[in-house]
């Protein structure tokens, strides 16, 4: 399974719409009861420019939103905007900028991810008192689900041929070469970490039922909508061939 590159901070810059509220007309007539209209705040997107200004701020609030960045300052974003955009100085040099950002994030990550960690940590203690189940160092686990008589090994550098399917403990599947009907090949160092380790000890032939706690998965960042930050991961991993 290759990883996913989730940029931390990923945003389009975009001029911030104006709202314009139109103005309340009086009108001249013969005396008669009057009703006080409500002020609008909606945009008035007459142009292009307007619309396509207002859409770029919905898409960066969405980014933020979808990168657990939704608590913070909106006037102070706001600034960082209009700063750049009006090429007046900013606060914040580009190294300082990127750390305050990571830091941020990883922060928000881990709280956001702390209860999936301790709901994984509990599966995987029951886990492990299950027949069958083999716990190694690092906290992961497998089953041998079909044995093989090979003696053949794959290393870390090699590129290898698996069908696997992926679920959450709850049996929730994020990813499944079986349920798409293609195998597919990738090198073992371009994987989860729990996949390296796990993948090097089978054999061509085997397959597997591999255990992970979210360390050797993909942390407290998670991977897409489907994996959430501090899931532990089941596997059913099949290793086709080693290929050359």
């Amino acid at each position: 399974m290759k990883k996913l590159l989730l940029p931390l901070f990923t945003i389009i810059i975009a001029i911030p719409a104006i709202s314009q509220t139109k103005k309340t007309q009086t009108a001249k007539a013969q005396p008669q009861k009057t009703t006080t209209a409500k002020p609008t705040t909606t945009p008035v997107l007459k142009t292009l420019r307007d619309s396509t200004s207002y859409a770029l701020g919905v898409n960066i609030a969405r980014n933020l939103k979808a990168q657990n960045l939704d608590k913070i300052d909106a006037m102070l974003l706001y600034k960082g905007l209009s700063d750049v955009l009006l090429g007046k100085a900013v606060g914040l040099n580009d190294a300082d900028a990127s750390r305050c950002v990571n830091t941020y994030v990883q922060s928000m990550n881990g709280k956001k991810a702390s209860g999936a960690k301790t709901a994984g940590q509990k599966f995987l203690a029951e886990n492990a008192k299950k027949p069958g189940i083999i716990s190694m160092p690092g906290g992961w686990q497998y089953q041998v689900l079909k044995a093989s008589d090979s003696k053949e090994h794959p290393t870390e550098t090699d590129k290898v041929k698996v069908h696997y399917h992926g679920t959450l403990t709850d049996g929730t599947v994020f990813d499944s070469s079986v349920d798409r009907g293609e195998p597919i090949s990738f090198g073992l160092n371009q994987v989860i970490k729990g996949w390296t380790l796990a993948v090097t000890q089978m054999t061509v032939g085997s397959k597997w039922k591999v255990f992970l706690p979210s360390e050797l998965a993909y942390g407290d960042n998670g991977a897409g909508e489907k994996i959430p930050g501090g899931s532990a991961l089941i596997f059913e991993i099949e290793l086709l061939a080693i290929e050359k």
